[in-house]
């Protein structure tokens, strides 16, 4: 099943301390790419059991071959990219692609 949606799935393990200059920066990339035609949704959401951890839950529409090709070349992104490793200790990338929602019609998905 094709929806022609990828939704991205970002687990940050922030470097002590560096909580706030990360969200700063998540954020102010966020700005960015909030105005590209192909962008559908993003949530930011602190995980409560793992205070260093940062999570964010990205929708666009294509594929994932079309996101890498499309968007990961944006200069606010090169920027950003360049200001993890002094506030990042690691990151944990999932490419997911929707098969149900309930509650919302933020995919393609039908159920």
């Amino acid at each position: 099943m094709s929806t022609n949606q990828v939704i991205l799935n970002i687990r940050f393990k922030i470097k002590p301390g560096m909580k706030e200059s990360f969200r700063d920066s998540l954020f102010a990339m966020i700005d960015n790419f909030r105005e590209e035609p192909t962008f559908v949704t993003a949530i930011v959401s602190d995980d409560i059991d793992s205070p260093n951890d940062l999570v964010i839950y990205e929708i666009w529409q294509g594929t994932r071959d079309s996101w890498v090709q499309e968007e990961f070349p944006k200069p606010y992104r090169k920027e950003y990219e360049e200001t993890l490793a002094n506030l990042i200790d690691d990151r944990i990338v999932s490419w997911l692609e929707p098969i149900g929602e309930w509650g919302s019609q933020l995919t393609n998905v039908t159920r």
